[in-house]
Protein backbone atom coordinates (compact mmCIF):
# COMPACT_ATOMS: atom_id res chain seq x y z
CA UNK A 1 0.00 0.00 0.00
CA UNK A 2 1.31 3.51 -0.62
CA UNK A 3 -0.29 6.70 1.70
CA UNK A 4 0.03 9.76 0.44
CA UNK A 5 0.87 11.81 3.50
CA UNK A 6 2.98 14.88 5.48
CA UNK A 7 4.02 14.75 9.27
CA UNK A 8 2.10 17.55 10.02
CA UNK A 9 -1.54 15.83 8.85
CA UNK A 10 -3.56 14.64 12.01
CA UNK A 11 -5.69 12.72 9.68
CA UNK A 12 -2.89 11.51 7.84
CA UNK A 13 -1.28 10.33 11.29
CA UNK A 14 -4.38 8.11 11.81
CA UNK A 15 -4.13 5.87 9.16
CA UNK A 16 -0.26 5.98 9.00
CA UNK A 17 -0.44 4.53 13.12
CA UNK A 18 -3.25 2.28 12.04
CA UNK A 19 -1.06 0.41 9.32
CA UNK A 20 1.92 0.81 11.83
CA UNK A 21 0.08 -1.09 14.51
CA UNK A 22 -1.65 -3.93 12.48
CA UNK A 23 1.73 -4.71 10.36
CA UNK A 24 0.27 -4.09 7.05
CA UNK A 25 3.16 -3.28 4.90
CA UNK A 26 3.02 0.44 3.94
CA UNK A 27 5.45 2.87 1.64
CA UNK A 28 5.30 6.75 2.09
CA UNK A 29 4.74 8.90 -0.56
CA UNK A 30 5.33 12.58 0.50
CA UNK A 31 3.33 15.41 -0.44
CA UNK A 32 4.99 18.70 0.26
CA UNK A 33 1.51 21.01 1.00
CA UNK A 34 2.61 23.77 2.61
CA UNK A 35 3.86 24.70 -1.16
CA UNK A 36 1.08 23.50 -2.96
CA UNK A 37 1.51 19.90 -3.55
CA UNK A 38 -2.04 18.73 -3.00
CA UNK A 39 -2.76 21.36 -5.79
CA UNK A 40 -1.17 19.72 -8.62
CA UNK A 41 -2.72 18.40 -11.53
CA UNK A 42 -0.69 15.19 -10.68
CA UNK A 43 -2.06 14.87 -7.33
CA UNK A 44 -5.70 15.77 -8.31
CA UNK A 45 -5.24 12.78 -10.56
CA UNK A 46 -5.24 11.09 -7.78
CA UNK A 47 -7.69 12.85 -5.55
CA UNK A 48 -9.78 15.35 -6.76
CA UNK A 49 -10.79 16.84 -3.57
CA UNK A 50 -7.01 17.87 -3.43
CA UNK A 51 -6.66 16.46 0.03
CA UNK A 52 -4.02 14.27 2.19
CA UNK A 53 -4.37 11.47 3.15
CA UNK A 54 -5.19 9.25 -0.07
CA UNK A 55 -4.41 5.32 0.18
CA UNK A 56 -3.43 3.33 -2.38
CA UNK A 57 -4.13 -0.62 -2.31
CA UNK A 58 -3.53 -2.03 -5.93
CA UNK A 59 -6.46 -0.90 -7.88
CA UNK A 60 -8.48 0.41 -4.83
CA UNK A 61 -8.09 4.23 -4.07
CA UNK A 62 -9.37 5.76 -1.18
CA UNK A 63 -9.58 9.69 0.54
CA UNK A 64 -10.78 10.34 3.06
CA UNK A 65 -9.05 8.96 6.88
CA UNK A 66 -12.24 7.56 8.48
CA UNK A 67 -13.11 5.51 5.15
CA UNK A 68 -9.17 4.59 5.24
CA UNK A 69 -9.38 3.43 9.07
CA UNK A 70 -12.62 0.81 8.21
CA UNK A 71 -11.28 -0.20 5.21
CA UNK A 72 -8.11 -1.42 6.88
CA UNK A 73 -9.65 -2.60 9.83
CA UNK A 74 -12.07 -4.90 7.77
CA UNK A 75 -9.00 -6.03 6.06
CA UNK A 76 -6.39 -6.80 8.58
CA UNK A 77 -9.50 -8.09 11.22
CA UNK A 78 -8.10 -5.62 14.17
CA UNK A 79 -9.37 -2.60 15.78
CA UNK A 80 -12.79 -2.71 14.19
CA UNK A 81 -15.27 -3.54 16.94
CA UNK A 82 -16.41 -7.13 18.10
CA UNK A 83 -19.40 -6.99 16.55
CA UNK A 84 -22.36 -5.19 14.45
CA UNK A 85 -23.13 -3.50 17.52
CA UNK A 86 -19.87 -2.09 18.36
CA UNK A 87 -18.84 -1.27 14.96
CA UNK A 88 -22.00 0.53 14.36
CA UNK A 89 -20.63 2.52 17.71
CA UNK A 90 -17.07 2.71 16.11
CA UNK A 91 -18.63 4.47 13.21
CA UNK A 92 -20.71 7.02 15.21
CA UNK A 93 -17.18 7.82 17.34
CA UNK A 94 -15.38 8.28 13.68
CA UNK A 95 -18.55 10.82 12.22
CA UNK A 96 -18.31 12.48 16.18
CA UNK A 97 -14.75 12.75 15.40
CA UNK A 98 -14.17 13.93 12.05
CA UNK A 99 -17.17 16.70 12.85
CA UNK A 100 -16.57 18.03 16.39
CA UNK A 101 -12.92 16.73 17.05
CA UNK A 102 -10.74 16.61 14.46
CA UNK A 103 -12.06 18.91 12.00
CA UNK A 104 -12.05 21.96 14.73
CA UNK A 105 -8.51 21.05 16.15
CA UNK A 106 -7.17 20.69 12.64
CA UNK A 107 -7.91 23.79 11.44
CA UNK A 108 -6.95 25.89 14.49
CA UNK A 109 -4.11 24.23 14.79
CA UNK A 110 -3.27 25.12 10.71
CA UNK A 111 -4.06 28.74 12.01
CA UNK A 112 -2.15 28.92 15.05
CA UNK A 113 1.11 27.63 13.79
CA UNK A 114 1.54 27.27 10.11
CA UNK A 115 0.12 30.33 8.49
CA UNK A 116 1.97 33.88 8.78
CA UNK A 117 1.51 35.93 11.88
CA UNK A 118 -0.26 38.55 9.41
CA UNK A 119 -1.98 36.61 8.03
CA UNK A 120 -3.68 34.40 11.46
CA UNK A 121 -7.32 35.12 11.63
CA UNK A 122 -7.12 35.82 15.69
CA UNK A 123 -10.89 36.58 16.09
CA UNK A 124 -11.66 33.33 15.11
CA UNK A 125 -9.45 31.61 17.56
CA UNK A 126 -12.24 31.81 20.60
CA UNK A 127 -15.11 30.34 18.64
CA UNK A 128 -12.84 27.34 17.70
CA UNK A 129 -11.47 27.03 21.19
CA UNK A 130 -14.94 27.14 22.51
CA UNK A 131 -15.89 23.98 20.18
CA UNK A 132 -12.73 22.34 21.17
CA UNK A 133 -13.39 22.64 24.91
CA UNK A 134 -16.77 21.24 23.99
CA UNK A 135 -15.53 17.78 22.62
CA UNK A 136 -12.91 17.36 25.13
CA UNK A 137 -15.23 17.65 27.88
CA UNK A 138 -17.44 14.67 25.89
CA UNK A 139 -14.30 12.87 25.11
CA UNK A 140 -12.88 13.17 28.82
CA UNK A 141 -16.44 12.75 30.45
CA UNK A 142 -16.62 9.51 28.06
CA UNK A 143 -13.71 8.30 29.16
CA UNK A 144 -14.00 8.57 32.69
CA UNK A 145 -15.35 4.77 33.53
CA UNK A 146 -13.87 2.99 30.56
CA UNK A 147 -10.15 2.49 28.81
CA UNK A 148 -11.37 2.84 25.10
CA UNK A 149 -14.12 4.55 23.41
CA UNK A 150 -15.88 1.41 22.55
CA UNK A 151 -15.78 -1.95 23.85
CA UNK A 152 -12.97 -3.97 26.40
CA UNK A 153 -10.09 -3.10 23.62
CA UNK A 154 -8.80 -0.02 21.15
CA UNK A 155 -10.74 -0.03 18.22
CA UNK A 156 -10.23 2.52 14.75
CA UNK A 157 -12.78 5.16 17.17
CA UNK A 158 -9.47 5.67 19.32
CA UNK A 159 -6.90 5.81 16.70
CA UNK A 160 -9.34 8.64 14.61
CA UNK A 161 -9.98 10.77 17.84
CA UNK A 162 -6.35 10.86 19.21
CA UNK A 163 -4.84 11.97 15.82
CA UNK A 164 -4.20 15.63 16.28
CA UNK A 165 -4.16 14.74 20.38
CA UNK A 166 0.16 13.84 20.11
CA UNK A 167 1.08 17.26 18.43
CA UNK A 168 3.67 19.53 20.02
CA UNK A 169 2.24 22.75 18.46
CA UNK A 170 -0.42 24.73 20.60
CA UNK A 171 -3.81 24.88 19.83
CA UNK A 172 -5.92 24.65 23.03
CA UNK A 173 -5.15 20.99 24.18
CA UNK A 174 -3.69 20.63 27.46
CA UNK A 175 -3.39 17.36 28.80
CA UNK A 176 -3.24 18.40 32.40
CA UNK A 177 -6.90 19.27 31.39
CA UNK A 178 -8.32 16.31 30.51
CA UNK A 179 -7.21 13.82 32.97
CA UNK A 180 -9.25 10.63 31.21
CA UNK A 181 -8.18 11.87 27.76
CA UNK A 182 -4.32 12.25 29.18
CA UNK A 183 -4.62 8.71 30.75
CA UNK A 184 -6.16 7.21 27.72
CA UNK A 185 -3.72 8.84 24.91
CA UNK A 186 -0.76 6.97 27.27
CA UNK A 187 -2.71 3.55 27.12
CA UNK A 188 -2.49 3.94 23.02
CA UNK A 189 1.07 5.11 23.10
CA UNK A 190 1.66 1.78 25.40
CA UNK A 191 0.32 -0.27 22.00
CA UNK A 192 3.05 -2.56 20.73
CA UNK A 193 4.26 -0.52 17.77
CA UNK A 194 3.03 2.76 18.48
CA UNK A 195 5.37 5.73 17.24
CA UNK A 196 4.84 9.49 17.11
CA UNK A 197 3.43 11.49 14.24
CA UNK A 198 6.81 13.08 13.72
CA UNK A 199 8.55 9.74 13.66
CA UNK A 200 6.07 7.76 11.28
CA UNK A 201 5.64 10.67 8.61
CA UNK A 202 8.22 13.48 7.47
CA UNK A 203 7.26 17.05 8.23
CA UNK A 204 6.43 19.71 5.38
CA UNK A 205 6.41 22.54 6.86
CA UNK A 206 10.73 23.14 8.34
CA UNK A 207 10.23 25.62 11.06
CA UNK A 208 7.89 23.24 13.21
Amino acid sequence: MRLYCFGESGNAYKVALLLTLTGTPWELEFVPFFTGGTRTPDFRAINPMGEVPVLVDGDVTLSQSGVMLEYLAELSGQFAGRDPGERREVLRWLFWDNHKLSSNAGTLRFLKNFLAPDKRPEAVFPFLEGRLKAAYRVLDDHLSSRDWIVGAGPTIADLSCCGYLYYPEPFGFDRADWPNIAAWLDRIAALPGWRHPYDLMPRAFPST
